[in-house]
């Protein structure tokens, strides 16, 4: 398969001119064939890693996906791109899945989702041999790891595929794996030499925050009252809190519901599709809602109590955000938090409990943090990131400093004679000289730097250590008994004269919220405009009986209220309109756009960008530019400029009206002479003054469009 096929599908159903970084290469690998792993964040693109080779490959694309509302949402938006795609799970009757199955067997479906169970289920793969399978996806493939935090026993049989396909190649997705994890997606699914690709980790957009966990409620509604009419939502610990803050809020006015696994499957449901279809902004719930769901417009996520591990927190503030837009993650902080996550943890399973209460202390530690909590969570999932966000509360508001190299090398150098053998706790005994029987006993008071530490806390070595650790300057071992690891970083400190700053232990200051300062006119009716497009969204969502995302983003929707579309070539031009999406929707929003400009000129606005479609609108009507611009109060060279500019953007202005075949051949040459980007001014003096500026212009903007005569 060629590359550029994929391409091609990229435009023509997603509508994108290009990939995003890595897709391309993702991509690439899985037309050649070959078994490939995708570590890619929350809204990252993971799903057109597959969905691409999926419309371009012969035969199905069968995607295992855990959960039945993120196959719903992905089938609904592959259907309104004009993509043929369906779902098998338990949702269905037996006659609803004969017609699909059927319709597979027919070749009238490029992309079949099934949950692992029925995958597994008797005679499934039977079926599969009878169709002609184009590639495996399977997505949330954290899930097969034990050393994960979402682990299901279920997707550990996955290796089945290989098994049963082994010429079908597979494509492993996931938001949240650390190392570990990583690997055991490969070796549990029998991968053949798969290529391992690994995206930035980082969602620069998303701004992140930590506040105290006292009078959170009116915290929460003053954040709501910035965050008008926008979509988020609010994970707490426990199905009650989720009811009683949902409550709590619709008495003051929030447009809110909540959601936990204790509900029927009908009240989860009609949750969970109020939210998704904008009917309501706010859902409070618990870790039970979210996993996989596609909404692209949800502008923040706030944590009313300490999430479990940082896995689950990433995984959960990556639903904001999803398009690229600004967004919000807050997480409010109690030590009670932490008290009860550890009752809870060490009342589950006793195999996981050790794991679990150490990526508890993880996420303990994000949340006490003194550096940047992006570098935070970059560093959890093995990424370097050499400076300061700049996007969170730390970075904000940084605490002060000192340099803390000797006390970082005592501490690596302890993990090196110990050779690397030393948890935490037993690390810290051995730099303060403890004489315990787990350090005789290993010989750990033999060492040089036994007793280096003696100066420091027992407190303070935790803490320091906890900063070495997220900042990357050690390595935690999960899967050998809890050990610190050296790192590359580690090394430059010990051997390469490498300086360390540490924080001072003393409380960060909260930042005051930023004043709003008025915005410009200009950014105002930019933004009017924008709710106008989000209204008609809404409407054409409610009609079509889909979510309003999936007929347009928020971000395509503000780039539209940016540039002002109002003809085929320029809404095609826009970032995520496709050719079947302009024919489903393109003239109604093309409608909206040249209404509003026409009422703000009505208003008497000066909306800089705007007039020309004025112009355009009149000169269609059959006035001349002279009639034009004495109806607008405006010099007839303006109104030439405003054709200059639309013939610039696409629209099919007949040049031939203003300029003669001769003007033009001959300002033509002038432009070879002197180059198509010469200024208008050389190119009038050039042709020794013969021609209007406006000639020259439109003959400039008809040449660089290489327009026929």
């Amino acid at each position: 398969m060629d590359i550029r096929e994929a391409r091609e599908a990229l435009k023509l159903y997603f509508g994108y001119e290009q990939f995003r970084p890595m897709q391309e290469q993702i991509i690439t690998h899985v037309l050649q064939g070959r078994d490939v792993v995708v570590l890619m964040p929350t809204g990252g693109g993971k799903s057109v890693c597959y969905q691409v080779p999926a419309v371009v490959k012969p035969g199905i694309c069968v995607v295992v996906s855990p959960l039945i509302a993120l196959m719903k949402d992905q089938v609904e938006a592959l259907l309104a791109n004009g993509i043929p795609a369906a779902y098998l799970n338990s949702s269905q009757g037996a006659e609803e899945q004969r017609q699909i199955e059927s319709q597979c067997v027919a070749g009238k479906m490029k992309l079949l989702y099934v949950s692992p169970e029925k995958l597994l289920s008797p005679g499934f793969f039977s079926f599969l041999k009878h169709i002609k399978v184009s590639l495996f996806a399977v997505d949330e493939a954290h899930c097969i790891s034990a050393w994960g935090h979402d682990f299901r026993p279920e997707y550990t049989q996955l290796k089945v595929l290989k098994q049963q396909f082994p010429q079908v190649p597979v494509i492993a997705l996931t938001a949240t794996a650390d190392r570990l994890t990583q690997k055991d997606i490969q070796e549990q699914l029998y991968l053949q030499d798969p290529k391992v690709f690994v995206a930035s980790f980082d969602r620069p957009n998303i701004n992140l925050t930590v506040k105290p966990g006292q009078n959170r409620f009116n915290k929460i509604t003053d954040f709501l009252e910035r965050h008008h009419k926008q979509p988020g939502i609010i994970y707490c610990l426990s199905r009650k809190a989720t009811e009683s803050l949902a409550a709590k809020l619709k008495s003051n006015g929030f447009s809110a519901t909540f959601y936990h696994a204790g509900m029927s499957p009908q009240e989860r449901a009609k949750a969970q599709e109020a939210f998704l279809r904008d009917n309501v902004q706010i859902v409070c719930a618990t870790i039970a809602f979210g996993m996989g769901i596609d909404k692209s417009n949800v502008r923040w996520v706030i944590h009313y109590n300490l999430p479990k591990n940082i896995e689950s927190y990433y995984q959960e503030i990556g639903r904001a955000g999803r398009d690229g837009a600004n967004s919000e993650a807050l997480l409010f902080y109690s030590f009670a938090d932490v008290m009860n996550l550890r009752s809870m943890l060490t009342e589950g399973e006793k195999g996981q409990q050790e794991l679990q209460l150490v990526k508890l202390d993880r996420m303990q530690q994000y949340a006490e943090a003194s550096i940047c909590r992006r570098r935070i969570l970059l560093q959890y999932f093995g990424e370097t990131m050499e400076k300061d966000c700049g996007n969170c509360d730390i970075c904000r508001n940084p605490p002060t400093t000192f340099d803390g190299t000797v006390i970082v090398q005592k501490a690596l150098s302890a993990i090196a004679r110990t050779q690397e053998q030393a948890n935490m706790g037993l690390l810290i005994d051995v730099l303060r000289g403890s004489r315990n029987s787990q350090v005789l006993s290993a010989g750990f008071d033999k060492i040089k730097t036994y007793g280096a530490g003696r100066d420091v806390s027992t407190m303070d070595w935790q803490r320091y250590l906890h900063q070495m650790l997220n900042a990357g300057l050690i390595d935690l071992a999960y899967d050998q008994n809890y050990t610190l690891k050296l790192t590359e970083q580690s090394k430059q400190v010990l051997f390469d004269g490498r300086r360390v700053n540490l924080v001072k232990f003393e409380e960060v200051k909260q930042q005051e919220e930023p004043q709003i300062k008025a915005r410009p006119k200009k950014e105002v009716l930019k933004d009017a405009l924008f709710e106008r497009l989000r209204a008609l969204r809404k409407r054409i969502a409610d009609q079509h009986n889909v979510p309003p995302y999936v007929v347009f983003t928020d971000t395509t929707l503000q780039e539209m209220a940016v540039e002002k579309p109002s003809n085929r070539i320029a809404m095609l031009a826009i970032s995520g309109v496709g050719a079947q999406k302009f024919e489903r929707y393109g003239h109604d929003f093309i409608n909206e756009i040249i209404s509003f400009v026409t009422e703000e000129q009505a208003k008497g606005s000066k909306l800089k960008g705007a007039t020309h479609l004025l112009t355009w609108e009149a000169y269609q009507q059959g006035y001349t530019p002279e009639q034009i611009a004495q109806q607008r109060n405006l010099n007839p060279i303006t109104i030439y400029s405003h054709l200059a500019t639309l013939l610039e953007q696409g629209y099919d202005v007949p040049v031939q009206d203003f300029v003669s075949k001769r003007e033009y051949k001959a300002i033509v040459e002038a432009i070879e002479a002197l180059g198509p980007e010469a200024k208008l001014k050389d190119l009038f003096e050039h042709l020794e003054e013969r021609y209007e500026y406006f000639k020259i212009r439109l003959s400039v903007a008809m040449y660089k469009k290489q327009y026929a005569w």
